[in-house]
């Protein structure tokens, strides 16, 4: 299952961020490091089309789309160099698929640390950035050293080059306006800002109104990093509140009465989910509706495989359809009737919200 991590100062916010997403247990407390070992749970991905789609196959059973998350310790200035959890915390967020910045951007005159969350987004990005230079300054004198060699090392030895000089002015590589091909290459690596970020911009539960403008004002930080960042700005005490509630309507009512709509919780969980690269197809009917995982790419077979090996094995055809078009029509019989499923091959490279039905022999 992927993961995103929960990164940021101590105190930002990050256990009662996991809380609320996981349903976990981890200890919030208002002082450094009171998380010292990772904490891993599993959230659900919200789908309002699988939702709409058990409704309509009047479903025994709706299962969702789950991603992992992790509570990492916070980070402080000179983690790059072994200050507070040091390379035990740089070694935990190596261990993650995508990385949520947690930054806060409320006063409490009991924590300590600065408020500002852009103060805190600068010194998270440099710490991650020495991490990563000091790698790649390693990973660069092996390779050259190794190329006198083996003359193919030339591409990796170009995008190390490159890395090297974005992390020497402190540049994330996420923001470093590097080409596809470069950060392919550097995938092997494993560095830290190799990768897409979430940012999540904590305010107080008295600061609601002020989201929207500072959400704007750290996304303004991330202009160079284009589709590699998103900004999401939530209260959450108020988010983690919320979720506690187990009556849906109960908790809508309480987030529409503090004007927040379905809350930013959801919205955050969609975003960690599609900056993994992942992808969802439906399957539906009287005794189950399910989200599957795929990522973005992924052809038939591949995704026919996330139910069962033998049905990668022995695929043969898929039956699709998109999820809307399906409740339109209200049924899979009724679709089938009118011609509108669609017969795809081995070939075919899943969208996100088909559903689906595989033929398979083995």
């Amino acid at each position: 299952m992927e993961r995103f991590g929960l990164v940021g100062l101590p105190n930002a916010g990050k256990s009662s961020l996991y809380n609320a997403l996981t349903g976990g247990g981890a200890l919030a407390a208002p002082y450094p490091f009171a998380t010292k070992d990772p904490n891993i749970g599993v959230a659900m991905v919200p789908d309002e089309r699988l939702d709409r789609l058990s409704v309509m196959s009047k479903s025994k059973k709706t299962v969702h789309a789950q991603v992992e998350v992790v509570d990492i310790g916070g980070l402080v200035e000179g983690a790059s160099t072994g200050e507070g959890l040091g390379n035990k915390f740089l070694a935990n967020i190596r261990e993650v698929d995508a990385i949520v910045f947690v930054l806060r951007a409320f006063v409490d005159d009991d924590i300590v640390g600065p408020s500002d969350p852009i103060e805190h987004l600068r010194i998270v990005e440099i710490e991650l950035a020495l991490a990563d230079l000091e790698t790649v300054e390693k990973r660069l004198n092996s390779t050259k050293r190794a190329s006198k060699l083996d003359k193919s090392l030339g591409a990796e030895i170009e995008a190390l080059e490159a890395a090297y000089e974005s992390l020497s002015e402190g540049l994330p590589l996420y923001r470093a306006g590097l080409k596809e091909d470069i950060r392919a290459e550097l995938a092997q690596h494993y560095l830290l800002t190799n990768r897409r970020v979430l940012a999540i911009v904590n305010v107080g539960e008295d600061d609601i109104d002020s989201i929207p403008e500072k959400e704007a004002l750290v996304a303004a930080e991330f202009n160079s990093a284009g589709d590699n960042v998103e900004v999401i700005g939530m209260c959450i005490q108020m988010e983690a509140e919320a979720a506690a509630i187990s009556d849906p309507d109960e908790r809508k009512e309480i987030l529409e009465g503090f004007g927040l709509g379905e809350g930013a919780l959801f919205r955050m969980v969609r975003s960690a989910y599609h900056l993994l690269g992942l992808r969802t197809y439906l399957t539906t009917g009287e005794q189950e509706s399910r989200a599957w995982t795929f990522h973005e790419g992924s052809t038939a077979p591949v995704c026919a495989g996330r139910i069962h090996g033998d049905f990668q094995r022995g695929f043969i055809k898929a039956e699709v359809i998109q999820w809307d078009e399906l409740l339109e029509l209200g049924s899979w019989n009724a679709a089938k009737d009118v011609g509108k499923m669609r017969m795809e091959g081995k070939d075919y490279i899943a969208q996100d919200g088909d559903v689906m039905e595989f033929r398979f022999n083995v």
